[in-house]
């Protein structure tokens, strides 16, 4: 048994057809972590659907109608990038009711995942990028309007950067502290021009989340609102480097902020043969980058939800390997 829950629901089918976005990794991760002893079945729990009170904590009622009666503009629809139905409004509704429950099990336990989620490029009024609604705010605030946590943190590991959850949650900036450069020993003397990253912090009020993206810089979406602290990633960055700056910035943000629940968005996409990214970590440097994360989280107490995010490898089964390491170094993490 592992020492913590995987949310998991046959229903997290995206019903969007043909499609870069692989609608049945869901699936497929989850038997696999049951065929090679990973999880066994009592390692898992189902989730129910967000009511439509839990996504208006995020969302406008507006939008909200739109969704439920299928009543988006041409437009609209167009800007979601996936095939409107009434059946992938369902999925949706699941997807956040399984990231709801996988925060309140990740308050119990230490860590819980959601074998699905990180839609981030949700905003409250519309949807873009594959995305509906934006699961991670939803299980955030529901958590919050429970008295369950005040304070969250996001950990957006996707290549593209979370613009919809910097927007729902503007309100939360960093002080003016600097970011610490990549020690050089990191770096890979092949291409040290390519090594700089772009790290923007904003000052201002504080919030209640605070929001860490870390993706590449020349990738979508065009426009990127401000997180608390953004690192706009060069193309083709690798492993070593990568993770120095995942280090730095976590670093950085919990000398500034004290959550009492880290949402990390563990996308399979900044893998270096991603159809959608352009960075290049291998398998075994995303696996690294998790380990980092529980490592990082358990060292300071903090409760850690976890969601897929992205993935869309040439290879499909390396998109599954990935996010399947996701649950095994949590597993090697928490043990």
């Amino acid at each position: 048994m592992l020492p913590f829950k995987l949310v998991y629901s046959d229903d997290y089918f995206l019903p969007i057809g043909s499609h870069v976005f692989p609608a049945e990794k869901y699936k497929c991760i989850h038997d696999r972590l049951l065929a090679s002893g990973i999880a066994v079945p009592s390692d898992f729990v189902v989730p129910r659907p967000a009511t439509d009170q839990d996504v208006l904590l995020v969302h406008t009622a507006q939008y909200v109608e739109k969704l439920k009666t299928g009543t988006l503009s041409a437009r609209e629809e167009l800007e979601l990038e996936v095939p409107y139905s009434p059946e992938l409004v369902r999925a949706f509704w699941l997807g956040a009711g399984g990231s709801m429950l996988a925060a309140d099990h990740a308050l119990n336990d230490g860590v819980a995942i959601s074998i699905g989620g990180g839609f981030h490029h949700a905003f409250p009024d519309h949807g873009e990028g594959f995305c509906l609604i934006h699961d991670v705010a939803i299980a955030i605030r529901r958590m919050q309007r429970d008295g369950k946590i005040r304070t969250a943190m996001t950990v957006d590991c996707d290549v593209h950067q979370g613009n919809g959850t910097a927007a729902i949650f503007a309100g939360t900036r960093t002080s003016s502290e600097p970011l610490p450069s990549v020690p050089a020993s990191t770096m890979n003397p092949s291409r040290p021009a390519k090594t700089s990253a772009k790290t923007k912090m904003h000052s201002g009020h504080a919030g209640d989340v605070f929001t860490i993206s870390l993706h590449q810089e020349n990738n979508y979406p065009a426009l990127k609102p401000p997180s608390s602290i953004d690192i706009d990633l060069p193309d083709a960055i690798g492993d070593d480097d990568y993770l120095a700056w995942l280090d730095n910035a976590l670093s950085s943000g919990l000398r500034q902020f004290q959550p009492e629940l880290l949402c990390y968005l563990a996308g399979a996409d900044p893998y270096r043969e991603d159809q959608l990214g352009g960075l290049s970590l291998t398998i075994e440097g995303l696996k690294k980058r998790d380990e980092l994360v529980f490592r990082v989280a358990k060292a300071r107490g903090i409760p850690v939800m976890v969601t897929l995010a992205g993935g869309y490898a040439l290879k499909f089964e390396d998109t599954v390997t990935i996010h399947c390491n996701t649950v095994i170094a949590a597993k090697e993490v928490m043990l």
